[in-house]
């Protein structure tokens, strides 16, 4: 239990305690780290057989194929920094009956994970529920560590946040209110600090092509996304890594860049299953989605790799 809790919990306090603060607020060196989103343990067969709400019952292709996500990574060299996955973990919904046994699967997958690639974990809306309350969230971090968190790597500022709370907190409005808050006191961080980047975690994406597309099942609502687009514009915040669409998209606003991944698992479009590494520099961020396949036979191409030996 010791050991699970070391690899799964490491987000407490609202902080991730796999880095130290002192040791890593200050710029060293380019670096990478790889993004996924989506394992979502048993909604390739609810998908294919029609039934999203109850036919979830088989989750053997998302095994395998974050199995082949996690053998892909650890192979990487150098390593990278760490492995985030940004929401829906799994494809049960709070109090469904495949819920613990996909959680279970999908530990007994990520334990694997090499033990100096620290794991950063994003709750999405079937992590926490599409409607969240107390509850359900307080569960998710009983499992996976804090809801919303931030943390120091080599000099850049991530965020995590809890998008479910700006989809719809109706059921847990002080807790949307203390992220709010919170959020409001990193961000202050973030514009008196003199850090390379601010990079943003969060499950559901601010926009999937424009920021004034309309609102819909895959984005935030208008008046929720602009309000955060101004704030992450204002401190200075270069990029937002999502999830949740299940295909590659993204677009701008402004200097912020919003990169949409698609998934280890389930595809909805025609993108492959894949992972995206994601590598930044003192003066940019550089990102390339990988199919598992590309990733597991080939690794990174050597163009991206040569941008962690510059200086």
């Amino acid at each position: 239990m010791a050991e699970e809790r070391d690899v799964f919990l490491r987000a407490r306090g609202r902080t991730l305690r796999a880095f130290r603060q002192d040791d890593e607020c200050q710029w060293k060196a380019p670096f990478y780290f790889i993004q996924g989103a989506d394992p979502q343990f048993g909604l390739m067969k609810a998908w294919a057989i029609g039934d999203c709400d109850n036919g979830g019952d088989e989750w053997e292709e998302e095994i395998k194929l974050t199995e082949q996500a996690v053998q892909a990574i650890n192979q990487l060299n150098p390593k990278p920094k760490f492995f985030v996955l940004c929401g829906d973990l799994i494809h049960g919904m709070p109090g469904t009956q495949w819920r613990k046994d996909q959680e279970q699967d999908l530990k007994n997958v990520l334990k694997n994970i090499d033990q100096d690639i620290p794991l950063v974990f994003v709750s999405g809306n079937h992590d926490i529920g599409n409607v969240p309350t107390p509850e359900t969230i307080d569960d998710y971090c009983k499992h996976w560590g804090d809801d919303y968190f931030s943390f120091w790597v080599g000099g850049v500022f991530f965020l995590v946040l809890n998008s479910q709370l700006y989809f719809d907190s109706s059921k847990c409005s002080e807790l949307k209110q203390a992220q709010d808050e919170w959020l409001n006191a990193q961000l202050a961080v973030a514009e008196k600090r003199k850090c390379k980047h601010v990079i943003v975690f969060q499950h559901i994406p601010l926009f999937l092509q424009n920021p004034d597309e309309d609102h819909d099942y895959f984005n935030l609502e208008k008046s929720v996304r602009h309000e955060l687009m101004e704030k992450f514009h204002k401190a200075g915040i270069k990029a937002v890594f999502s999830g949740h669409y299940h295909r590659n998209a993204g677009g701008s606003y402004k200097d912020l860049e919003m990169v949409v991944s698609s998934a280890i698992g389930c595809q909805l479009g025609e993108d492959t299953h894949g992972l995206r590494v994601v590598f930044v520099t003192a003066d940019k961020i550089v990102h390339r989605y990988c199919s598992l396949n590309d990733l597991s036979s080939q690794g990174i191409e050597k163009e991206l790799m040569d941008l962690i030996k510059q200086n």
